[in-house]
């Protein structure tokens, strides 16, 4: 009986101490959104990006090492790297010229690395969606991969590649985030769908790399989105259906 109280004890602790290190970096989350960095249109995102709930979704902490793929214009990077600033490492990998360029000298981005700048992303004659080139990341063993709203670009190949790399940079144990705007099952590419991706077509994929599907969220689930129109279009912009889908790199 005393074991098992002690064991009991031990949980709640390590709950507690759970508990208080998510809040720690999603209060950090909250205040790197009220940064005067930000644009209008950026924080104007945030209603249907929900940054918080979807980092503390994927399990985001303080003194994780993170890596996010595809930063572009470097939306979530204004808020990981103030976050992971003081201990944590915060990596960008695979299109990084607008957040090297714009963000690189800003204050609390002193620790954010730019990593596998040789990758490139590419298109092979006649096709719409990219192609990757990359060998590897350069890191190893870190605990979260993150991308978002970038895994309709890519093609077949590109796919497999991108879910390559971030298998081999994270730790076994180590957390693989998707978030992507949402196609029909099985619908065929077409003009309306061309940046919507199937979801069970993601997790097949992103399984066939070795990762484990742990988790899904609805969170980004939107009723009045039909998936019949283009991303841009003026009734479903900004107000996309998303699947977002979190895995895990084996133990063993």
């Amino acid at each position: 009986m005393k074991k098992l109280l002690l064991l009991s004890l031990g949980c709640a602790l390590m709950s507690a101490s759970a508990f208080s290190a998510a809040a720690d970096v999603s209060d950090k989350i909250k205040t790197a959104m009220a940064s005067d960095i930000r644009t209008q249109a950026e924080v104007d995102r945030d209603r249907n990006r929900r940054p918080v709930q979807t980092l503390e979704f994927f399990g985001l902490k303080e003194d994780m090492s993170v890596v996010e793929l595809i930063p572009g214009g470097g939306w979530y990077s204004k808020l990981l790297a103030p976050a992971l600033n003081e201990k944590g490492e915060y990596f960008v990998a695979i299109g990084t010229s607008r957040v090297k360029e714009r963000l690189s000298e800003l204050a609390g981005f002193e620790k954010m690395q730019i990593i596998a700048e040789d990758a490139s992303s590419y298109r092979e004659e006649g096709e719409r969606n990219y192609s990757l080139k990359a060998t590897t990341l350069g890191v190893k063993d870190v605990d979260l991969v993150l991308t978002f709203r970038n895994y309709h670009n890519f093609g077949e190949q590109g796919r497999k590649k991108m879910n390559e790399l971030a298998f081999e940079a994270l730790k076994p144990g180590g957390i693989y985030g998707v978030v992507d705007h949402t196609a029909r099952h099985m619908e065929p590419t077409n003009s309306s769908n061309r940046r919507r991706i199937d979801p069970v077509m993601a997790i097949k994929e992103i399984q066939e790399a070795g990762f484990v599907l742990v988790d899904y969220s609805t969170m980004h689930y939107k009723e009045d989105d039909t998936l019949e129109y283009e991303v841009g279009a003026r009734s479903v912009a900004g107000n996309t259906d998303r699947w977002t889908l979190k895995f895990m790199k084996p133990k063993s």
